[in-house]
């Protein structure tokens, strides 16, 4: 059974982040590099956008939103703008790219496809685990070439490494997720070739557009 999404971003108009709420960044506190129009997404924000129940959205295949109550620990599909593809985890690679996270999925069919975003009030950050092997996401900034901070499903803990700030554009009902290991936007490789076309990689200074933009959906049922 395909299992029911819920548009995140349908149903802001609904949610307290149709206006800052008081654990966003303010637009003078915005880090370098964070353009005008992305504000910060804190934990009470994401709850209010998951509990949220109207606003439906229909999806390709045979998936259908569906509205139900959620916490901001998930289950969440991740879908990139740029190809209109779902993220998945892609376990069964071989080392060193076990877990790579890529947008190669029309339809969110199971585990492969589902996250959890677990907020810490420590440090304002998400950390990114993947239902398919139960490890957080990690950016491997020490990778060399092509591969260099591709997005893993591989720790079992989270850490410098496994954190993300996850910023949101009212006008565009779209998320952005930055790495606060380097300080760079997770980017989508739609021009890449072989096993790592498609790859989720953070290395973007800003998000110049689709390749930096991401839709998200909770997972329903």
């Amino acid at each position: 059974m395909t299992p029911a999404l819920l548009s995140l971003s349908a149903l802001l108009a609904a949610s307290v982040l149709a206006a800052p709420a008081a654990g966003a960044a303010p637009h003078d506190a915005r880090p370098a590099g964070v353009p005008a129009g992305w504000e910060r997404v804190a934990g009470d924000d994401l709850t209010h956008i998951t509990g949220a129940s109207d606003r439906p959205q229909s999806l390709p295949g045979a998936a259908r939103s569906a509205a139900a109550p959620a916490d901001e620990s998930g289950p969440v599909a991740i879908k990139s703008v740029r190809n209109g593809k779902f993220t998945a985890a892609e376990v069964n690679y071989p080392a060193p790219n076990t877990g790579a996270l890529r947008a190669r999925s029309a339809q969110v069919g199971g585990a492969w496809e589902s996250f959890a975003f677990e907020w810490d009030e420590a440090s304002d950050t998400y950390a990114i685990k993947s239902l398919a092997n139960n490890r957080y996401v990690a950016v491997e900034k020490n990778f060399t070439g092509q591969a260099q901070n591709t997005l893993r499903a591989r720790s079992t803990t989270a850490g410098g490494w496994e954190r993300f700030e996850v910023y949101h554009n009212e006008d565009l009902n779209l998320y952005a997720l930055r790495s606060t290991l380097n300080n760079l936007f997770v980017a989508m490789e739609n021009s890449y070739t072989g096993s790592l076309q498609y790859t989720l990689r953070a290395r973007s200074a800003d998000v110049t557009g689709s390749w930096e933009q991401f839709d998200l959906y909770n997972i329903v049922g």
